[in-house]
């Protein structure tokens, strides 16, 4: 906005201060009118200074962003992301040492690992009442409350005694931590468009993987080497303790460097600041703002009239405040405005917001068969995940004979896995951005040369129509077209088969004639699978359910964080019962049946959306 200064305008001498003040509603692509410093002479000294324009550079919006901004936020986000997947790891190895440090000591290790379930409810259940709060406070004061909490409460799991308060803490860390997981991806969508998502998605899913595989690893190695109680004491907390201080310079990194990201929260207060600025300088005699022509009044109003078409209820109070006045006829529009948004009005209380971010994931679950199948697809997905961190040290300590450490070590196919899961979707992205597989092709080839240019080379696509490549071309855009929701689901059709290959590998090789790379192998093609299958979802239901694409990611995370949760309680009992092979074949089956979902909705999407009421009434709104 430019420094205020006399108006050159003419304006004639009317009270502008009788008008009646009219509001619109602002967005980040309103153009802001000029205000007019033609001071009202019956309010007493002329000589007061006019109030200086508020600085609005820090409420663009985020799509807006420069590249480096977004950076560090999708940076802070990652390593977020990636500490509390480590929290949610580190758990299982120590495990029995944990059990030693409780009073009365449980006769199992079994109600210890409990301390995964309680995570992980926790973990399920608090984004339900999170998300509203951060929708309508922003991003910025959720995700440092809820950060102290997650730091807090891991610290305390290193200090109680009992078994009953552990698990009530480890509830509360997954609490805390789960802004990390499910509200960063609302981060990623705040600053990216649909186009631009996928990498930072894949950066996102890839940081959760690696979290998820380096947390054990290095707890296995710190369980190993400092479980002599005798010798080392209680050195072992340092399991707990090293995670208190990352989460802890996280933290301090968040309160400095992460930026609001919320859109309709930096509208909102863009409006207050416009709104504090004009009261100023009323009270100091200036009065009203130039829309310039009639032209300009009509583009700067043209939210308040869309919202007045839209709403039936015949709104006294709206219909009053968008009237106008004109001042020198044909040549300026002069009002007293005020700025409203849209998303303000239609905020319901926060009370009202909880329970529907409560109830409408469990309808959507039950009312969408697309919603239902992808959350039990990524449920079982992500509760293999969680298994990972009991049947890894089970299998190559009962098999292999391997110590605590060694086997931790394994867990670096997990890491290996989701860096190579993570670059083959970014790749993915960009081979369906090809533009021989963009839909317009044929419209671009068909297009004449210009005059100009007679002797152009046609384009590559012009001649090479009999090439067997041109013929592959032609038939993905035909079959499979890069525009359509489904094509989140291409590519996760072939690299979603890596879990159950994986899972068979894992089973099948784990014995003491095959060499241990085997079954590691299995576990870096599960991670693949793990990853390809949570990122299509999440891209998937973004597209496809927009406005109620957070409701939908709600209920396939609860899905996915009690399935996880429930699965290292039965781990040990399944190997031990069914043995390696067996429980291999079990899980491999499951995983098998599972992966016809998204072939389905490559093969059948249209029909199925055109069957959803959620997703064909947004498909018809423009």
């Amino acid at each position: 906005m430019a420094s205020p200064g006399p108006s050159t305008t003419a304006v004639a001498d009317t009270p502008i201060e009788a008008l009646e003040i009219t509001n619109l509603y602002l967005t980040f692509e309103t153009p802001l009118p000029s205000p007019l410093f033609r001071r009202n002479t019956h309010t007493g000294n002329a000589t007061v200074k006019i109030p200086e324009p508020p600085n609005l550079t820090s409420y663009a919006d985020p799509r807006t962003w420069a590249p480096h901004r977004k950076n560090v936020l999708l940076f802070l986000s990652c390593v977020a992301t990636f500490l509390t997947a480590y929290t949610a790891g580190s758990y299982s190895p120590p495990a029995a040492l944990i059990q030693a440090s409780l009073s009365p000591v449980p006769s199992t290790v079994e109600p210890v690992l409990a301390g995964i379930t309680t995570f992980c409810v926790g973990f399920g259940l608090a984004p339900m009442m999170l998300a509203p709060l951060s929708e309508m406070n922003g991003r910025y004061p959720v995700f440092v409350v809820a950060g102290v909490v997650y730091v807090v409460f891991q610290g305390i799991c290193g200090v109680v005694t009992s078994l009953p308060a552990l698990l009530v803490a480890r509830f509360l860390v997954g609490g805390g931590a789960s802004v990390f997981s499910t509200m960063v991806g609302g981060v990623i969508a705040d600053m990216y468009d649909k186009e631009e998502r996928n990498t930072p998605m894949a950066l996102f899913s890839g940081s959760v993987l690696a979290g998820t595989g380096l947390g054990p690893m290095v707890c296995a190695i710190m369980a190993e080497r400092w479980g002599d109680l005798e010798r080392y004491g209680d050195a072992w907390k340092w399991t707990w303790w090293h995670q208190v201080i990352m989460g802890g310079v996280l933290m301090v990194a968040f309160v400095v460097f992460f930026k609001e990201s919320r859109g309709s929260v930096l509208l909102s207060r863009k409006a207050k600041a416009l709104n504090k600025w004009y009261e100023e300088l009323e009270r100091e005699g200036y009065y009203g703002v130039s829309f310039g022509d009639d032209k300009g009044q009509e583009k700067a109003g043209e939210n308040t009239t869309s919202s007045e078409e839209s709403n039936d209820d015949g709104d006294e109070k709206k219909r009053s405040s968008s009237a106008s006045t004109n001042g020198q006829e044909g040549t300026t529009t002069i009002k007293r405005i005020r700025w409203l948004v849209k998303e303000d009005e239609e905020r319901a209380s926060i009370g009202k917001m909880i329970a529907v971010s409560v109830s409408r994931p469990f309808h959507l679950l039950f009312t969408e068969p697309v919603i239902f199948f992808f959350s039990a697809w990524v449920a079982f997905a992500w509760g293999v995940l969680y298994l990972t961190f009991g049947s890894i040290p089970y299998v190559f300590q009962h098999v292999y004979g391997w110590s605590l450490e060694q086997s931790g070590y394994t867990f670096a196919a997990i890491i290996l896995g989701a860096i190579i899961g993570t670059t083959m979707s970014i790749y993915q992205q960009r081979l369906l951005s090809h533009p021989k597989w963009a839909d317009n092709l044929q419209v671009i080839a068909a297009e004449p040369t210009s005059s100009s240019v007679p002797d152009r080379t046609p384009p590559p696509q012009m001649n090479t129509a009999y090439s067997p490549t041109d013929k592959i071309w032609t038939f993905l855009r035909t079959r499979f077209p890069s525009s359509s929701p489904e094509s989140r689901l291409y590519f996760s059709c072939i690299t979603s088969t890596f879990l159950p290959i994986g899972l068979y590998l894992f089973g099948f090789t784990a014995t003491p004639s095959i060499h241990w790379i085997l079954p590691a192998i299995g576990i870096f093609l599960c991670t693949i699978g793990i990853l390809s299958i949570y990122l299509a979802v999440f891209n998937y239901f973004a597209d496809v359910y927009h406005k109620y694409a957070s409701s939908a990611l709600a209920a396939q995370s609860l899905c996915r964080n009690l399935v996880g949760g429930a699965f290292p309680l039965v781990t040990r009992l399944m190997y031990r019962n069914l043995g390696e092979a067996k429980a291999g074949a079990v899980l491999g089956s499951i995983a098998v049946l599972l992966t016809v979902v998204p072939w389905v909705l490559v093969l059948e999407g249209e029909r199925i959306r055109g069957r959803s009421v959620f997703a064909l009434s947004l498909e018809k709104k423009p």
